[in-house]
């Protein structure tokens, strides 16, 4: 008689139970792990976007995306061609508008986590890496706001990714694929080009000098000048406006430096003063570890980096884009020293610590709270991020948030303005701006309000023109009254508008007869700052 056995007595074999286990630790692994921090940052920045209002550079972004070219004054076209894909695809509200942002944040934190196991690093490290990168207050911000600065760190760290794989692998044919992601970076913000220096500085200094041996590098440097060639044709064409712009802002002392300490000190803020050591130990793992000098070119990036920002005076979040090299160095570092000293309580601690510090931050750069509760939240915080430009110096909140206010009610007092005058005059009047978030503001929230499209003097403003408007009637906003008089035969103020939580304003004005035809002043009226 033939038995057979019972389906809830069977064992599974050794290997069939190893398969199970197997599988049941890959979701607990670290790439495992870093995969669901990816994802809850992405769904974080979603929860966000759609509080306060647009931010001044996205409702210029959305100008751009109207007037698709290969170059504007102050950027290269990528960020116009992302909103303008976004706007037909996803919509133009706000959440839409920042989905392309949020995804930016989670790639950056999944990159981070990829770069650290690819450097040798253990889940724990990989965890670390990504915590303290989301964490990390200048990619909160970047993070929910759609700006070129949401997509640099992923180019960035693409690039680092690759020059990791090339190093270990020896695959000289990544440099393709390096270039493809350079070139491309070069169409979202030229800085990129600075990393890029960092790279071939490193190379050349930290003993991967054979790399310039292979045609593949040089293949890959003439890929990324192809695809950034169209924006410097434009460039060329137009007078170099981009160079105009830089030598414009430094010529009127525009941006406020720090000094040396102070530009330090501001890296530590936004990046997290917990994270201090986190990136600290990034810089001892590339230049001094046996394992990371392997990767020295990384480390002397991030030098060459941090050096030629603080040399040129730039802003003190430029150097951002390069810090989840550090973090993913220094978590390796950390996570051995944990090992070594046998203090295995230490891991969930530094998590937790910066978990902690990063809740703790957050509101003061997320739209979390009301406006009123916002602005005592920051008064009350002991470290504050200082502000990068002498403009913002009288604003009670941080530029991120003072440029997401008073954009609508700007505009619904403009089209009072606007349908309040005899119709004579409304039929040629023209709403000029004398800053591209003024026009493009008007641009956006205009049409609901029956307005002409705006004009303005600013960047990429003016090179549009001030199509067949003479001047005779201007609606003019962010000029003051008596610099306005001296230009028109009678000026009105218009309409009143109330922005207790943006940047001080000029009155709404209204200029009559401008002593000289629009058209043939404007060239004169060029800014570009």
């Amino acid at each position: 008689m033939r038995i057979t056995p019972q389906a809830t007595d069977s064992v599974l074999p050794p290997r069939d139970a190893a398969v199970q286990a197997n599988a049941g630790a890959l979701w607990t692994s670290g790439p495992a792990i870093v995969g669901y921090l990816a994802f809850g940052t992405l769904i974080l920045h979603l929860a966000v976007a759609g509080r306060y209002g647009f931010f001044r550079d996205e409702l210029y972004y959305i100008a751009c995306s109207r007037h698709l070219a290969f170059g504007y004054v102050d950027q290269p076209p990528l960020i116009a061609l992302v909103v303008w894909l976004t706007r037909h695809l996803l919509g133009s509200s706000l959440v839409a508008l920042r989905t392309p942002a949020a995804l930016a944040a989670a790639a950056l934190v999944w990159l981070t986590g990829r770069i650290t196991r690819e450097l040798g690093g253990s889940g724990f490290a990989q965890v670390l890496a990504a915590v303290s990168v989301i964490v990390a207050p200048l990619y909160l911000v970047t993070g929910y706001l759609m700006t070129m600065n949401a997509f640099e760190p992923v180019f960035w760290m693409g690039c680092a990714w690759l020059v990791i794989r090339i190093v270990k692998a020896g695959d000289q044919r990544l440099w393709l694929w390096f270039g493809l992601l350079a070139g491309v970076g070069l169409e979202n913000k030229y800085s990129i080009a600075i990393f890029g220096l960092g790279v071939v500085i490193g190379l050349l200094v930290g003993g991967e000098r054979r790399q310039f041996r292979s045609e593949w590098i040089w293949l890959g440097a003439a890929l990324a000048g192809l695809i950034a060639l169209p924006n410097f044709v434009w460039q060329f064409a137009n007078g170099w406006p981009f160079l105009q712009l830089m030598h414009n802002i430094r010529a009127s002392g525009r941006n406020l430096w720090p000094g040396t300490i102070g530009f330090f000190v501001q890296q530590i803020i936004l990046m997290n003063v917990v994270a201090l050591p986190v990136w600290l130990a990034g810089i001892y793992y590339f230049f001094f570890t046996p394992s990371g000098r392997r990767y020295r070119a990384l480390g002397w990036a991030f030098v060459v980096v941090y050096v030629v920002f603080f040399a040129l005076r730039g802003k003190d979040y430029y150097v951002g884009p390069a810090y989840p090299m550090m973090f993913a160095g220094g978590a390796i570092v950390l996570d051995e020293v944990f090992s070594r000293w046998r203090l295995a309580w230490m891991r969930p601690v530094a998590i937790g610590a910066l978990a902690a510090a990063g809740a703790f931050l957050a509101p003061a750069v997320l739209p979390l709270f009301s406006p009123a509760t916002l602005v005592r939240y920051i008064e009350w915080l002991p470290i504050k991020a200082k502000a990068t430009e002498k403009s913002h110096l009288a604003a009670i909140l941080p530029q991120t948030f003072a440029d997401q206010f008073g954009w609508r009610q700007m505009t619904a007092a403009v089209a009072k303005t606007y349908w309040s005058l005899p119709p004579g005059d409304r039929a040629e009047a023209g709403i000029l701006g004398s800053n591209y978030g003024e026009s493009a503001a008007v641009d956006f929230f205009g049409p609901r309000y029956g307005l002409p499209a705006a004009i303005g003097v600013h960047q990429n403003y003016w090179l549009w023109g001030p199509r067949n408007y003479t001047g005779q009637v201007l609606i003019v906003l962010g000029v003051g009254y008596s610099k306005l008089a001296t230009a028109c035969t009678n000026v009105a103020i218009g309409a009143p508008y109330e922005d207790p939580y943006g940047l001080e304003h000029d009155p709404i004005l209204v200029c009559y007869g401008l002593r000289w035809d629009l058209r043939k002043l404007w060239p004169s009226l060029k800014k570009w700052d």
